[in-house]
């Protein structure tokens, strides 16, 4: 175990040669401060790192992640995040993205208890409720639960819409936007789900907010 702790630093050292070789003004640059482009909000699984799927440097994506890439309303960390990256680094998008063999959406699916956990897979059942109908004519497990990752993000972008310090940023300026993707593990490949948003028009009325 303490020789795998090892390997981290080492990985750093040849990373650092790596990245001076390729882009010798990378450190240099990055210690000048940050202005990304995009905010990431990601799951915390492991296998999706946002950096890397992108094929994207150090310093281009600002970064949220979570179980299963929730967007909880009370979750102030999250909020802080999108605030600071909507009004000090002025991201002009952000990326709201899913990964197809979740284990935060195939445990909300199922009925048991995961201790503490279970409080926040319940924002999960909310999704799989409002949408029971189309997800149990599924009849195929793993077709539901990637259908549940799909439907999921879809959510967690109304729900980022529904912030009113967003709605506020929207009367002023059409950024940011907002998409929804999914990561398939298998194949290496981000899906645009073809979900982009930058108004809350598309909102039921009682979620806008119509500030002076």
């Amino acid at each position: 175990m303490a020789d795998r702790f090892k390997q981290l630093l080492k990985g750093n050292k040849d990373w650092v040669e790596n990245v001076k070789q390729k882009n010798p003004e990378l450190f240099s640059n990055m210690a000048k401060g940050q202005a990304p482009p995009f905010l990431w909000i990601g799951c915390a699984d492991s296998r999706v790192p946002a950096e890397d799927i992108t094929n994207s440097l150090p310093g281009s994506i600002f970064v949220q992640r979570n179980i299963a890439n929730m967007v909880v309303p009370t979750d102030y960390n999250l909020l802080s995040v999108v605030h600071y990256a909507i009004k000090a680094l002025q991201v002009r998008h952000i990326i709201i993205c899913g990964h197809y063999g979740c284990g935060g959406i195939q445990a909300a699916m199922s009925n048991e208890s995961y201790g503490l956990l279970d409080n926040w897979l319940m924002h999960i059942k909310d999704v799989y409720r409002l949408h029971e109908a189309e997800l149990n004519a599924i009849r195929d497990e793993s077709a539901r639960s990637k259908r549940l990752v799909e439907i999921n993000v879809q959510e967690q972008v109304n729900n980022l819409a529904k912030m009113a310090f967003i709605q506020k940023v929207w009367q002023e300026d059409e950024f940011p936007y907002i998409h929804g993707w999914v990561f398939n593990i298998e194949s290496g490949a981000l899906i645009n789900l073809e979900v982009t948003i930058h108004s809350a028009s598309h909102l039921d009325t009682i979620y806008r907010y119509y500030n002076k």
